[in-house]
C-alpha cells in the first residue's frame, strides 16, 4: 500500500513545506487539484457534495498543476506528485502533452496524471471547448497524449483532433500513469479501457466496494485484468491500520489521507498541518 497526502484551496505559501514534510514522513505521493475559474452565474451542481453546493470555492486559492507540480518537485527528491484531477477535455491536447512531458522530465517521472471531466459547463464555454462531445473528446486526448509522450514521431487521424506527424522533446524515461478520476459508469469504462488507474473522489464503503467490483468487470471484459492497475481511494478505512489492510485485500493500492474538511475555509496553521500528517505517518505508514 501507497499513501498520498491531500491538501488543496490552502495558502499557497505552505505547499512547498508541506511537501517537505510529507515526503521526509514516508508518504509516496502528494495530490495536487485543477480548477481554472469560478463562474459567479451558474446553474451548476458540484457531484461531490451532499446537496450539491459549490460555493465552498469561491475564492479558494488554486496554483495551476503544471506550474505548482515542478516548484514542488525542486524541494523533493522521491515524493510522486499526482493530479487529482486535471479537467482534461478543456485543454488542447497537444500542448498538455508537452506540459505533461515537460512536468515528467523535471520531476525525474515522479509524476502520476490523474485526469477527468469538469462538472462545469462554464469551463467549455470560457474556454472555448465544446461541451457535448467531452467524453469523446478526452478519449482521444488520451491516446495523444500518451502517444507523443513517447517520444516518436506520432501521428492522429480521430473524429474530433487530427495531428501530423510530430515529435515533442524531451519525454520522460517511462511512460506517463494516465489515471482516470470519476464515479459514473462512463468514467469506470475509460478507466477500464485507457487508463492505467482510476482515481475516487469518496464516498461509503459499500458504494466503493460497487465501484471495485464493476472495474474489475469491466477490466476483464477489454482483457486487461491481467495488466499492472493503480487503484487510489479516499475512504474512512484509510485511518486506521485494519482498514488499511482491508482496502488492500480488495486491491487498492493507493490511499488518499487528508487532516482538514476541504469543503471549509482553511483556517488550520501549517505546523497543526505537519503534526497531523505526522502523527497518521506514525500511526499508519510506519507500522505496515
Amino acid at each position: 500500500m501507497r499513501f498520498t497526502f491531500a491538501e488543496s484551496m490552502c495558502d499557497p505559501s505552505q505547499y512547498v513545506p508541506l511537501a517537505i514534510e510529507a515526503e521526509r514522513a514516508g508518504y509516496h505521493s502528494f495530490t495536487v487539484p485543477d480548477s481554472i475559474c469560478y463562474p459567479r452565474d451558474s446553474g451548476s451542481k458540484y457531484p461531490y457534495t451532499p446537496d450539491g453546493d459549490r460555493h465552498f470555492l469561491e475564492g479558494r486559492p488554486f496554483i495551476e498543476p503544471f506550474v505548482l507540480i515542478p516548484a514542488l518537485g525542486a524541494v523533493t527528491e522521491s515524493l510522486r506528485f499526482t493530479t487529482f484531477v486535471v479537467k482534461l477535455p478543456i485543454r488542447q491536447p497537444v500542448l498538455v502533452a508537452k506540459q505533461a512531458a515537460s512536468v515528467a522530465v523535471m520531476t525525474n517521472d515522479r509524476f502520476g496524471f490523474g485526469v477527468g471531466l469538469s462538472p462545469w459547463p462554464e469551463d467549455f464555454a470560457v474556454t472555448g471547448t465544446e461541451w457535448t462531445t467531452r467524453g469523446a473528446r478526452m478519449d482521444e486526448m488520451i491516446e495523444i497524449i500518451r502517444g507523443l509522450t513517447l517520444g516518436e514521431f506520432f501521428s492522429y487521424q480521430g473524429k474530433h483532433y487530427q495531428i501530423p506527424s510530430i515529435q515533442i522533446c524531451p519525454v520522460p524515461k517511462r511512460p506517463i500513469p494516465i489515471l482516470i478520476g470519476g464515479h459514473a459508469e462512463a468514467a469506470l469504462k475509460r478507466a477500464a479501457r485507457l487508463g492505467d488507474g482510476w482515481m475516487h473522489a469518496g464516498g461509503d464503503a459499500a458504494t466503493l466496494d460497487r465501484y471495485l467490483a464493476r472495474l474489475h468487470e469491466l477490466r476483464r471484459d477489454c482483457g486487461r485484468d491481467r495488466q499492472p492497475f493503480e487503484i487510489h481511494v479516499i475512504a474512512m478505512e484509510a485511518y486506521s491500520l485494519d482498514g488499511v489492510r482491508r482496502l488492500e485485500d480488495k486491491g487498492v493500492t493507493d490511499v488518499i489521507v487528508g487532516f482538514r474538511n476541504a469543503y471549509e475555509k482553511d483556517s488550520m496553521p501549517l505546523q497543526q498541518k505537519v503534526d497531523a500528517l505526522r502523527g497518521y505517518a506514525d500511526r499508519i505508514i510506519a507500522k505496515l
